[in-house]
């Protein structure tokens, strides 16, 4: 799996845990092996002006997920389709804010909206109420799991 992380901001970030994160939900979710991805980190202005551009919505938000192949999560009994994934824009500002009012780190708030971007290139939404409660269980999910292995990694 080709992970890429551009990080166009001055806001240090892990990128080998993005990338890890990234790859542990590809894998979980069976993503073909050779499927691409890419991670990119922008500062407050530039997600403002992609959130207006491609939302029609003022202000930066969090995370943006612009698919590209719309691949969907492989199946246990079928080959999964090759192709690009999409490219996910974080905003580390944004990250940092909400981490600081929900009480955790913004490595964390990272790797969730990255777990987010992810699910959101692979068909899941949260428009509706059914919607919202399975891609967030998922997520919820994929984050504890993926966090409980970062020791055996070697984090």
């Amino acid at each position: 799996m080709s992970v890429d992380v551009l990080n166009e901001t001055d806001i240090e970030v892990d990128e080998i845990e993005l990338m890890a994160c990234a790859r542990y939900v590809m894998e979980q979710l069976r993503v073909h092996p050779q499927a691409d991805l890419c991670l990119t980190l922008v500062d407050e202005t530039a997600m403002e002006s992609l959130h207006v551009k491609w939302m029609d919505l003022p202000g930066p938000t969090d995370v943006m997920s612009f698919p590209m192949d719309e691949l969907r999560p492989g199946r246990p009994d079928e080959e999964p389709a090759e192709g690009v994934l999409g490219d996910i824009v974080l905003c580390p500002a944004v990250a940092a804010r909400q981490a600081q009012a929900a009480g955790h780190a913004a490595e964390e708030e990272l790797l969730l909206l990255t777990v987010h971007g992810l699910l959101h290139l692979l068909g899941y939404d949260h428009a509706e109420a059914v919607e919202e409660k399975e891609m967030f269980e998922l997520q919820r999910q994929l984050l504890l799991t993926f966090l409980a292995t970062r020791g055996r990694r070697g984090r």
